[in-house]
This record gives structure tokens, C-alpha cells and sequence, in this order.
């Protein structure tokens, strides 16, 4: 069994819950079939060592979310922390999934920055006011790893995000970047642990490269052969 962790705070499913719920269906559904395995959702203040233990996952995937940092109660996450923590499960993180990765190994996202005065906002009905990234766009991969197999020099991903790492954890080298977000892609170089500040669990027909990261991090893992 592998494990799809729901990162997003209850405080984003009033204004979103029908749209969330089906995307969070969907993308479980997507994930066992890429794994060849059951894909058990869990909401993130289920999840503790002993939760995986119970149901013997293999890996586990984190959602991201539109919630800011400073909405969570951060002592419901530490169960989930301490997973991240230990190291030995194989682990990715999608966009907030990664960013919660870092934060538990000491480096908190911030804002990709504010809009230039006088400059257009590209997005101004999300995250008004603040540099974002937002829909396919396609990323530049950074050096040579397995998670790059079939993906082409610039693949192309969902983005839906302000935040981004200044700067990554120990252990860990970036995988891909664009202009305005330098880590959008990273690993650790000894345990099994990754993660997107994009969204490639949203892969398409006409964008199929996430599907496609999602399936080389299962074979880097040893989840899937």
C-alpha cells in the first residue's frame, strides 16, 4: 500500500471542498494505479509512524495546499514530521509537499517575492500583489538523475504557487528550475526522499511529464521495478 497524505488546512475546503475533494479522489486513484498498488488518502493529522507501520506503505506522497504556513497548527503535523524526519520511507513532495519536506529539515519557504512597481501582475485574482507561477508551464532540469528519465530538457508541469525554498536542506541537490523559482525540483543524494514546487500530479493527455516523474521516483525509490 502507498499513502497520499491531504496537506491542505480545513480552513481552505470551506471555500473549495467540492473541487478539492474530487481533485484529492482523482489524484489517489492516479497514484495506486502508477504504483501497481493500493493508495490509502489520509488527512495529514492521521499521520504518524505508526499509521504506516499498521498499514505497511511502501511510499508516501504529500498534497500541496492554499492554505498560508502560519494557518496551520504545526503540533498536529509532527507525526508527519517525524516520518520526514527518520528517512527511510520513500517520500515525495508535491509543491507545499515539498515545501513541508524542507521545513521539517530545517529551511521554511517564503514569498518568490512582490510584483515590481509599475510592473503587470501576470495573475492578479491569485495571490494578488505577489510573484507567482501559474498553469503548464515548462521547467529547465539541472544536472542528471533518475528522476529526469524521458522527460526532455524542459518539461512541462502545473504550477500553482507563491511560495518557494530560498535555499535547500542538507543532503539534497536541485533536479530543475525556471527564472523565478531556482529549486523546482530536488532530491536527497543518499535517502529516498524528493519532491516539486510544481504540480505533476496534475499531468494531461497534452502534458504528460508528470505522470512520468511521478513514475521514475517510484523505480528510484525501489517501489516499482
Amino acid at each position: 500500500m502507498i499513502l497520499y497524505v491531504d496537506n491542505e488546512h480545513a480552513s481552505t475546503f470551506e471555500r473549495a471542498g467540492d473541487w478539492l475533494l474530487a481533485a484529492r479522489t482523482r489524484i489517489t486513484y492516479r497514484l495506486g494505479d502508477l504504483a501497481g498498488d493500493v493508495c490509502l488518502l489520509a488527512r495529514y493529522g492521521d499521520v504518524d509512524i505508526d499509521l504506516i507501520e499498521r498499514h505497511g506503505i511502501r511510499a508516501m506522497f504529500i498534497s500541496g495546499h492554499g492554505a498560508p504556513p502560519e494557518a496551520y497548527d504545526e503540533r498536529e503535523r509532527e507525526g508527519l514530521r517525524e516520518i520526514i524526519r527518520r528517512g527511510d520511507l520513500p517520500v515525495f513532495g508535491f509543491c507545499g509537499g515539498l515545501q513541508f519536506i524542507a521545513d521539517a529539515l530545517n529551511v521554511a519557504p517564503v514569498r518568490m517575492g512582490r510584483v515590481p512597481d509599475g510592473a503587470a501582475d501576470p495573475h492578479p485574482d491569485y495571490e494578488p500583489g505577489w510573484i507567482t507561477e501559474l498553469g503548464y508551464e515548462p521547467v529547465r532540469l539541472v544536472g542528471d538523475h533518475p528522476l529526469h528519465d524521458g522527460l526532455g530538457a524542459t518539461p512541462v508541469f502545473r504550477h500553482a504557487h507563491s511560495y518557494h525554498l530560498p535555499t535547500l536542506p542538507d543532503g539534497f541537490v536541485r533536479l530543475a528550475e525556471t527564472d523565478p523559482c531556482p529549486i523546482q525540483l530536488a532530491a536527497h543524494e543518499e535517502r529516498p526522499l524528493a519532491g516539486a514546487q510544481f504540480h505533476p500530479e496534475y499531468w494531461t493527455t497534452d502534458n504528460p511529464d508528470g505522470g512520468r516523474l511521478i513514475h521514475n521516483f517510484l523505480r528510484w525509490a525501489g517501489v516499482t521495478s
